[in-house]
């Protein structure tokens, strides 16, 4: 299951008590004072990690506390420290406030950590409080409680390309011709409910990461359909895709719904359309399609070279797409580096 939002009770371990121990060995009268500090308690830590795809790990567990530590021994025996708790989060996590939604990080680069909560400190055994007039104190002290905070985790994935469409207009199918990963593929709407993540491997070892977003509808922004759950992964990806389905079966104008999902990212963030992107007709395989492209490329207003004809399924013309996705993809990393 793809998660990519979850509320977290996060509690610091306390730290341990410090005790009241005295020397007892044989030989050694009035041997005095012999109690131990507890251990520190363990701090809890957040780490980007770019192995980790969404939070589902923390899905049924909303509270998390880290070990305590462990109170003083005699001896003069300090106690253990609690173990520290490392939570490893996708890159592109937001980290929140959950009262104020105040955005306290945002986790971009792998391995950015950030210390959360820090466990209490051990308290001190009588050892500590003996001095040269009070040779046998009768006094310790507990340990300290660990910090404790409520945050709210928010994921917004960070890929080179996104792929943005109507439902059913072959992104699945051509995030699996391209990356071959295994997604569902069905012909009805909504078939995916969460976003794919694939990397496109090329010749020269080059790669980029590529997501495919669930489809956008009308009003998307207003949360219909699966409207704002994923329109919010679009705003970390470096460069748009828009797949256009040609349909000549079906009541449906391309170039209104290229528009159409031009709106949708502009009503949900103006700075979306700053992006660079390409437009992908899709299935141009079926018959009558290529009328529909000529009459799209007639009202196309931008840059002719941003205008591919394809058809996932069958493979037709993918080569030329792929690399200008990749020559855009990574102009825009360099850009940003």
């Amino acid at each position: 299951m793809f998660v990519d939002s979850v509320t977290l009770q996060l509690i610091a371990g306390k730290g341990g008590d410090g005790v009241i121990g005295w020397r007892r060995q044989k030989y050694i009268p009035k041997g005095g004072p012999a109690g131990g500090d507890g251990g520190d308690g363990g701090s809890i830590t957040i780490e980007a990690d770019r192995q980790v795809h969404s939070l589902e790990e923390f899905r049924n567990r909303r509270i998390l506390k880290a070990q305590s530590g462990q109170q003083g021994g005699s001896n003069n025996c300090t106690g253990k420290d609690g173990q520290d708790l490392r939570l490893k989060v996708p890159l592109g996590t937001l980290i929140k406030d959950a009262k104020t939604k105040e955005i306290l990080l945002d986790l971009t680069e792998q391995g950015q950590t950030w210390k959360i909560c820090e466990g209490g400190k051990g308290g001190k055994g009588n050892t500590r409080f003996k001095t040269s007039t009070h040779q046998a104190p009768f006094i310790c002290t507990p340990g300290t409680a660990g910090q404790e905070c409520e945050v709210e985790l928010e994921l917004k994935l960070i890929a080179d390309v996104g792929f943005v469409g109507m439902p059913n207009a072959g992104k699945s199918t051509l995030i699996k011709q391209l990356t071959h990963i295994e997604v569902k593929i069905a012909p009805y709407p909504f078939t995916t409910l969460r976003p794919n993540l694939g990397i496109v491997e090329f010749d020269d070892y080059s790669r980029i990461l590529i997501a495919d977003i669930p489809g956008i509808i009308e009003d998307a922004h207003e949360d219909k359909g699966l409207g704002l759950s994923f329109l919010k992964h679009i705003e970390r990806t470096s460069t748009l895709v828009f797949l256009i389905e040609l349909a000549p079966h079906q009541d449906r104008d391309a170039f209104e719904e290229l528009m159409m999902l031009r709106k949708e990212l502009e009503l949900y963030n103006p700075a979306m359309l700053d992006k660079p992107f390409l437009v992908a007709l899709n299935k141009i395989d079926q018959e009558g399609a290529d009328v529909l492209a000529e009459h799209f490329r007639a009202k196309y207003p931008f840059p002719p070279d941003t205008l591919f004809e394809i058809s996932a399924l069958q493979q037709l013309h993918i080569r030329p797409f792929l690399e200008a996705m990749r020559s855009l993809a990574q102009r825009e990393t360099i850009r940003y580096v």
